[in-house]
Parts: C-alpha cells; structure tokens; sequence
C-alpha cells in the first residue's frame, strides 16, 4: 500500500495562540507533530502534517538504519 493510500488520523489541539496536529499512521502506528499558528488554515497544517508522516515512513529504509548521522538512535530532522 501507498503512502497515499494509507489511513491516517489527524489530531488537532489549540494551545492558546497554537495549534498542535498530530498526524498517526494507522497501519504502522507511527505519529509525527506539528505546531502551527492557530489562524492557519487547517487543509494546510493537515497536508505540513502528511508530508511529514509520509517522509517519516519512508525513512525506515534508508542506509542509516535508523541511527542519526552521530551514531546516536533516533534521527536527525
């Protein structure tokens, strides 16, 4: 399956003048955030949050495995 044709659920939290989207992949139960302004148009931050989701999962497959460019888990963004 795709990374566009994967489920995702969307959830959008407003602190004060912020807004924070949590984008989870339902197959996988990966789960990126973003923090926006809150005046920004939601369709946007929905889409920042899906880019960011599908590069996420794409980036389980790269040479690296895993580790960031210090040799510490995790990775570098």
């Amino acid at each position: 399956m795709s990374a566009q044709e994967r489920d995702v659920i969307f959830e959008i939290t407003r602190i004060g003048d912020v807004q924070r989207v949590a984008a989870v992949d339902v197959a996988s139960g990966i789960e990126v955030v973003v923090q926006a302004p809150a005046n920004a148009a939601l369709v946007d931050v929905r889409n920042l949050a899906l880019r960011k989701l599908q590069r996420a999962l794409k980036g389980g497959d790269d040479a690296a495995g895993g580790e960031g460019g210090d040799g510490r888990p995790g990775k570098l963004v």
